[in-house]
């Protein structure tokens, strides 16, 4: 009986009627074990400048792995308090580490934004919108993890040209621990993310970013946006789908993009009995997509207009092939 309780907790056969759900079969949801364990390497590995502050940094983040793992265990961690647990992150990570978004790249807001009373939610809004972007689409092999390694490397290449030569080191590593999981999650799904895996990726990453438009001036917050664009995209998506429906923003669906590709696989080419094979083609399609703005992010890494206008264009078109895309499949259909 306590092997059988154990086995339960670790592969929550309650994920498989999810109304989220996009698998077929009981996986255990323990990959962010891993990958926190590679970013607490950073401790050991960072320069001795900056492993003071990242030991701080690290223990701070564990508040919302533990959590966040406690969901993947099955005790049922409702969205708000997971929610709860990253703002409480990031509020710890400004007063202990003194760290704030410096600036947005919109000259109105960045005159005030010295100002705590907009500085802090700016910076919690960020951060936890990131980190919670990652869990949203977090939804087929390899998606999330995907994102989060091209994010990682995009960062470092910033770090690197921009000369903050720490975070290329600690964005590496970051891409190396999530690259180990990826290998072992695609296609073949064998282990999962997890909340605590997609929630710390996020959230990690936001603080990357945060810390190299800290050190270095010259970055724009809008290149910084390109590299994470995918997770910020599909959070507003769903922001403004759930607001249109009237439905709680916390609500989950079945209508992220990711699941409506996904669904556009089977409709169109493979059929339903096929997920084996839709689940990770999904991935693969999508890959394009998520690649081209972290690149671009790299190219505009000082150039702010430019970054700002290249958001807003991949924006827009994401938002455009989202409306039109269920119609597309539909005639497709018939």
């Amino acid at each position: 009986m306590l092997r059988s309780w154990i086995l339960d907790l670790i592969n929550r056969p309650s994920d498989l009627i999810a109304i989220q759900s996009m698998h077929t079969r009981q996986t255990p949801r323990l990959g962010g074990i891993a990958i926190f364990g590679a970013i607490g390497l950073g401790v050991i590995f960072s320069s001795v400048s900056t492993s003071g502050d990242y030991a701080d940094f690290f223990l701070v983040t564990s508040l919302l792995f533990f959590v966040g793992l406690a969901e993947d265990l099955g005790f049922q961690i409702s969205p708000r308090h997971r929610l709860l647990a990253a703002v409480s992150s990031s509020l710890l990570i400004i007063l202990v580490l003194g760290f704030c978004l410096p600036r947005t790249g919109i000259p109105i807001i960045d005159i005030v934004i010295d100002h705590w009373a907009v500085g802090i939610p700016l910076t919690v809004l960020v951060t936890v919108g990131i980190s919670n972007g990652f869990n949203l689409i977090d939804g087929v092999n390899g998606l999330a993890s995907l994102t989060g390694i091209v994010a990682a490397l995009a960062l470092s290449q910033i770090a690197e040209v921009s000369g903050f030569t720490a975070m290329v080191h600690l964005s590496i590593l970051m891409a190396a621990g999530i690259l180990g999981f990826f290998i072992i999650n695609y296609p073949f799904g064998l282990i999962f993310l997890g909340d605590a895996g997609a929630y710390i990726i996020g959230f990690v990453l936001s603080w990357f970013g945060i810390a190299i438009l800290i050190n270095i001036p010259d970055v724009s917050p809008w290149a910084i946006l390109l590299t994470l664009f995918w997770p910020v995209a599909d959070t507003l998506i769903a922001i403004y789908r759930r607001s249109r429906r009237r439905l709680n923003i916390f609500s989950p669906d079945r209508l992220h993009v990711h699941q409506i590709v996904l669904r556009g696989l089977e409709i169109c080419f493979f059929g339903q009995n096929r997920r084996h094979i839709t689940n990770p083609l999904t991935t693969l399609v999508m890959s394009p997509l998520i690649v081209t703005p972290s690149v671009v992010g790299v190219m505009l890494w000082d150039q702010n207009l430019n970054a700002f206008l290249a958001a807003i264009f991949f924006f827009v078109i994401l938002f455009v092939s989202y409306i039109y895309a269920p119609h597309l499949i539909k005639r497709f259909r018939r």
